[in-house]
């Protein structure tokens, strides 16, 4: 039967080598079929600086996943580790283990020569190891006799390429890799574009009937691949250690796949989502969106997309597709010339921050900020004849003013730079207002559309707290949850709101939009603020 397919196949030598190769990967007392049957798909790299914390960092990840790669290079001793390891791994045996020790020359650690990697991973694999990983410049420079011994040792034979500066053309290194019918081929680059991820997930797709694949790109740009490359057909992917310690920059713990993404649950039915801006890194919209997803049994998922680049962006909308995007600085103008339609408050405001893809394939745009800011204060009084006062003249305020005199309120707009406060009154048809004016004046509201008292900005305070009178204080700054401005507040008997519900409200009016089903608001809000108390607390 093996003759026939070689018979068959030998029209092309790259057929050929996909022929053996898949023989390899499927044959049923493989390492790599032992491995498979075994493990999860979210494999926890651990670091350390002693063999003590590495295994320390083990035992946490246990908890998360029973698929662990021990990066030995990192250690001062890799070779006396082995057995430390190998000892733990004997008293885990629901565990399987990736041995990796790869050279400083590419990429890791290790600082010994090709012999001592090879005799290192070699130990590993008769140790109780089920898979090493080596690079395939070692594998290039190795000889076959070496490299046989390293396969009969027992565990499964994984050779990696990394590039740490681009991301080069995946089929030529995948065919380089090949050539050592190796059981599982791993690929990792490193993204600077959304562009580069989606490659990356297209061609895990063409190619992952070809060999057990595990495909990733490094950086911000590309955790797109990381965490859809299960999806695309890639046999596993990597998370951070428990404690957050990393081996590759974008790397997540494997509790935040599974338990923020869901990464075991994506399927070529989930809808995508995401939120698309530059800087993204900390942004809470993941979360937020991806609970209220979970707790509405939507199969979905939304993921943070950092791009400064309009035509990156819509690339990837187009060719992955994505169903719809939240839209952060600096996006919400430049993403209006690509949409096929707008809601009237998008059009008056000339900012988009929600897109929904259309059954067309077209992008139509909505402004949900205004929602934010409307649906808190509605929450509590009536804006119909209320004095508002708002504090800025940036996009947030533009939002706050616009919202409110749709609503019927008496809207007075302040802010230092007196000449875009004015644009803003006269455009919106309220009133410019002075300093000297807010002091003699009792408003029902305030709202700082400003970025005073968020964190890291050196101006703690809009105004000064004795220079205005309000009966109701709303900061739109979230970070930190309790402002300067709203201590001041609460310290004067006012009643505030936090800045977190603007947040909530627009994202749960992003969910509206993209789902058609009411969002739940309360799950929404409750995540978010246990994250920030979280992060502030810690």
């Amino acid at each position: 039967m093996v003759q026939d397919a070689v018979c068959t196949c030998a029209a092309t030598a790259g057929v050929l080598r996909c022929a053996i190769a898949a023989m390899l990967h499927h044959a049923p007392n493989s390492p790599a079929a032992y491995l498979r049957s075994r493990v999860g798909r979210v494999c926890v790299a651990l670091r350390g600086q002693t063999v003590a914390e590495m295994l320390e960092r083990a035992e946490a990840a246990l908890a998360e996943s029973q698929f662990l790669e021990f990066r030995l290079d990192s250690l001062p001793n890799p070779a006396e580790a082995v057995q430390a390891v190998a000892q733990f791994l004997a008293g885990h045996k629901e565990a399987a283990a990736i041995a990796t020790c790869r050279r400083k020359a590419y990429g890791g650690d290790f600082s010994g020569t090709l012999a001592e990697e090879l005799s290192i991973l070699t130990n590993a694999a008769k140790a109780g190891f089920a898979l090493v990983d080596l690079e395939i410049e070692s594998a290039e420079e190795a000889t076959k006799k070496v490299l046989g011994a390293l396969r009969e040792a027992g565990a499964a034979l994984l050779i990696s390429f990394h590039d740490f500066a681009g991301t080069p053309d995946a089929e030529v290194i995948f065919k380089r890799i090949l050539q050592f019918t190796p059981d599982y081929i791993k690929i990792v680059s490193t993204a600077h574009t959304l562009t580069d991820s989606l490659n990356l997930l297209h061609w895990i797709t063409e190619r992952s009937g070809d060999a057990q694949l595990v495909a990733i790109a490094m950086g911000e740009e590309g955790i797109v691949s990381r965490v859809l490359s299960l999806r695309a057909g890639a046999s596993f992917t990597f998370a951070a250690a428990p404690d957050g310690a990393t081996t590759a920059a974008g790397q997540m713990t494997a509790r935040t796949l599974k338990d923020l993404y869901h990464i075991e649950q994506i399927d070529q039915a989930t809808r995508i989502y995401g939120v698309a801006g530059n800087p993204i890194a900390h942004s809470l919209s993941p979360l937020m969106q991806n609970t209220a997803f979970h707790r509405e049994r939507i199969n979905a998922v939304y993921l943070p997309l950092k791009t400064d680049s309009l035509e990156d962006l819509l690339t990837l909308a187009r060719r992955l597709p994505l169903s719809g995007i939240s839209v952060t600085m600096p996006m919400k103008q430049k993403v209006l010339s690509a949409l096929a339609n707008v809601d009237p408050l998008t059009a008056k405001l000339g900012a988009c921050n929600t897109i929904r893809m259309g059954a067309d394939g077209k992008l139509y745009g909505f402004n949900t900020d205004v929602a934010g800011i409307v649906r808190p204060l509605e929450k509590r009084l009536g804006l119909k004849g209320a004095r508002v006062l708002v504090l800025g003249a940036g996009g947030a305020a533009l939002a706050a003013v616009y919202g409110l005199v749709d609503r019927g309120a008496q809207v007075s707009v302040w802010s230092r730079k007196e000449a875009a406060a004015e644009e803003l009154a006269i455009s919106a048809k309220c009133m410019h207002i002075t300093r000297k004016q807010i002091a003699e004046t009792e408003f029902d509201v305030m709202i700082n559309a400003t970025p005073c008292g968020m964190h890291g900005n050196a101006h703690p305070l809009p105004l000064e707290s004795e220079e205005w009178q309000a009966k109701l204080v709303f900061d739109l700054v979230y970070n930190p949850l309790e402002t300067p401005l709203l201590k001041v507040a609460r310290k004067r008997g006012i009643a505030t709101i936090q800045g977190v519900e603007m947040f909530v409200y627009q994202g749960a009016r992003q969910f509206e939009i993209w789902t058609g089903k009411p969002a739940p608001e309360a799950e929404m809000l409750r995540t978010v603020l246990f994250a920030l108390n979280k992060a502030q607390t810690a």
